[in-house]
């Protein structure tokens, strides 16, 4: 039976909508089917491989890189955590983006073996996190250039962020293979207590435990900033020959409000591979206001809409991956447009319902199945797939409800975020920090100065 068959009794015009909406629903789900089946296979395989490998954390050397503008509510406990990461060799650099509140005075009185603190001082800073990473990694490739580039691990931790102390220790599983040059820990959600927060935490999971790990299998996994590793010579060979105000040498990062999603995208097509790990963690804080929810997540919507002009570059660049992570990589890409498209059905629906009265009886079921699909479709399949244990699949089960309530109240951001990038509006407003009830306690002491020049890494 066709999509017209389906939608029999309606205007013409509206089949043909009604038709098309329904293969997008069903290609988003057989999409989000196959990233859940890949991810499965996934798991297995990381099983085997992490139980054969003898990759040491000791074969490489750690830097971990912290972004911080106006941080002084989280930055001591992030700091402080990143310390207690067992590394042989590693190095922590607080790039302190000209914050006005009390980060630097905080920052002074850490007693942190192998932190570094860079201040950057306006009118160069506060252009953008991007800005700020390829500032550390000039950093990193002078002071350590006596260090094989491959041997260097640049990690990007946020200044809300807790990495797991044994992070080093999984991620160098990966990483003993030459092939890789980013890899993304899993992301938590530390303060889960909230409504908000604990949806936020769901939808990291789903991301990182399909989404994320079915890519991984095929070596496509994207970059997402926190917990977020590359290779230095990976950073290397994505490098431009842009320059930033006042002549300084622009880095691997571009402009772009999601810069992380950038990179990882321009590093599969360079030819690296992209993983996922969920042995290595990295928790944050999640937002409990929905007005400061809102504004973050039409950041990283409108983010979306700017790598849409990485699409052109695609076919040429994505040969040496197997057609099925091709086909993925449209898709990922495509999501703002889909997500467009799947809020329009909804709408949709809706109106069917409520306006023009269509009756939910058997001729016209299809109707309201085909557009709640479009819209719920791979949110479901997404939710119940995030978890690798019968136990963890009955709590998803659970969580499915209230998750899409979340879900149907976050749609609107796609649409706003598409407004300001037609306006040409790429400003972007720094998402507020709670206060961190479990801190761990600072003892008084001075960091480093600027350079890394201590040796091979700082002890751990």
């Amino acid at each position: 039976m066709s999509g017209f068959e389906l939608y029999a009794g309606l205007a013409p015009g509206l089949q043909i909508i009604l038709t098309f909406f329904l293969v997008v629903a069903l290609g988003s789900v057989g999409w989000t089917a196959t990233l859940a089946w890949s991810a499965m296979l996934e798991r297995r395989r990381l099983r085997r491989f992490e139980t054969d490998s003898t990759a040491s954390e000791a074969d490489f050397v750690w830097v971990f890189v912290v972004p911080a503008m106006d941080e002084e509510v989280t930055i001591a406990d992030s700091v402080s955590r990143l310390a207690a990461v067992r590394a042989t060799h590693r190095h922590i650099i607080v790039v302190d983006d000209a914050s006005e509140d009390a980060t630097p005075q905080i920052l002074a009185g850490l007693d942190v073996p192998g932190l570094h603190v860079v201040r950057r001082e306006l009118p160069r800073a506060r252009t953008g996190k991007a800005a700020v990473l390829d500032q550390a990694w000039e950093m990193v490739r002078t002071e350590l250039a006596h260090i094989p580039s491959d041997r260097i691990i640049f990690g990007v931790v946020d200044a809300d962020g807790r990495l797991d102390p044994d992070a080093p220790s999984a991620l160098a599983h990966h990483f003993a293979d030459p092939r890789v040059g980013g890899l993304q820990s899993a992301v938590r959600i530390y303060n889960d207590d909230h409504p908000l927060t604990w949806a936020q935490g769901i939808e990291f999971s789903v991301f990182g435990n399909v989404m994320q790990m079915g890519r991984s299998r095929w070596g496509t996994a994207n970059m997402g900033g926190n917990g977020q590793f590359n290779r230095l010579s990976t950073l290397d060979d994505l490098a431009t020959d842009d320059h930033m105000p006042g002549g300084v040498e622009r880095g691997p990062w571009k402009d772009r409000l999601t810069e992380d999603q950038d990179l990882g995208v321009r590093m599969i097509q360079a030819g690296w591979r992209g993983e996922q790990s969920m042995r290595s963690v990295v928790d944050q804080q999640g937002v409990s206001n929905l007005r400061r929810l809102y504004r973050q997540r039409t950041r990283w919507a409108q983010g979306g809409w700017q790598v849409l002009d990485l699409l052109p570059s695609l076919p040429g660049s994505m040969k040496h991956v197997a057609l099925p992570a091709r086909a993925d990589a449209l898709f990922y890409l495509l999501i703002p447009v889909i997500q467009s498209l799947m809020a329009v059905a909804m709408l949709l629906a809706l109106w069917l319902g409520a306006v023009e009265g269509v009756a939910i009886i058997p001729r016209e079921l299809p109707v309201m199945v085909g557009l709640l699909v479009a819209g719920l479709g791979p949110v479901t399949l997404g939710v119940l797939g995030r978890g690798g244990s019968f136990k963890a699949f009955l709590r998803s089960i659970l969580a499915f409800v209230p998750y899409l309530l979340y879900a149907f109240v976050m749609y609107p951001v796609v649409w706003r975020a598409l407004f300001r990038q037609l306006m040409g509006r790429s400003s972007w407003a720094k998402t507020a920090r709670e206060p961190v009830k479990d801190a761990v306690p600072q003892e008084s002491a001075g960091p480093g100065g600027p350079s890394l020049d201590d040796g091979y890494g700082a002890a751990a």
